[in-house]
């Protein structure tokens, strides 16, 4: 019962911390490079003020979300694949944990080529960064299951889908909830950078125009949003995280 307070507690010393190290770096940097906390959210609120933003930011979650809803799909559907298939898994897994390892910038001209610029390529790059993450994660979470499960669904006679459905997802439920929360966060930069260098629109636009123009109070203000949509979401998907695993 107090740890819910104890952790509202370690958030608040958190963030307090955070804004004074933050303050900290301002006095010693300048405004040469920097803003002050309560400079970038004073302009931050000039700017939510303009219509523009309101464009950029939409155009961002759209893109953000149809990558997510990919990754989160494409990555349950690989995961539990291989997971089903021993032989597979074997074989594939060392292929997955390369390919997450790359730096996925080295992939965008690939997808420049493939998908040309726009929406269509930067929801291309954002779900890259979170197939592979959700698929590991799945993957081992299948794999982890408790053998007397799948040969129960296996006496039953049970096929791909129904034992999907009735015993490996139940199982597999909190492990795949961790996939799911690092595949979101890798999601969302991904979708970023690829706005950053390929786009028109959204708040990797923005910010990206805003270092070639020496903006420094938009650099901070997007940026700004940018962590604490984050870390709020992320803050939100841990605390289910640990329940789920607290419930196994």
């Amino acid at each position: 019962m107090g740890g819910a307070p104890k952790t509202l507690r370690n958030t608040i010393i958190l963030v307090a911390g955070l804004l004074v190290f933050w303050q900290l770096m301002y006095w010693i940097i300048g405004d040469v490079a920097m803003r002050s906390p309560w400079q970038t959210m004073r302009y931050t609120l000039t700017l939510a003020q303009t219509d523009l933003f309101w464009v950029h930011l939409a155009n961002t979650l759209q893109a953000f979300g149809v990558a997510l809803a990919i990754a989160v799909v494409l990555g349950l559907l690989i995961g539990f694949a291989l997971g089903l298939h021993r032989l597979s898994a074997e074989a594939m897994e060392p292929m997955l944990v390369a390919l997450y390892s790359i730096p996925k910038i080295t992939l965008y001209p690939i997808i420049l080529l493939a998908f040309g610029l726009g929406m269509s390529a930067k929801i291309a790059f954002g779900a890259i960064h979170g197939i592979v993450p959700v698929a590991l994660f799945t993957l081992n979470a299948v794999r982890s299951t408790r053998p007397i499960l799948v040969k129960t669904g296996r006496v039953l006679k049970l096929s791909p889908p129904a034992m999907v459905r009735s015993i490996l997802f139940p199982a597999a439920v909190p492990e795949i909830f961790t996939g799911l929360r690092v595949g979101f966060s890798l999601t969302l930069i991904g979708t970023v950078l690829g706005e950053m260098f390929a786009a028109q629109h959204g708040l990797g636009y923005l910010l990206m125009n805003a270092i070639g123009l020496y903006n420094v109070d938009v650099i901070m203000s997007v940026t700004f949003l940018l962590v604490v949509f984050a870390a709020a979401v992320n803050g939100v998907l841990l605390a289910v995280d640990r329940r789920l695993h607290f419930r196994v």
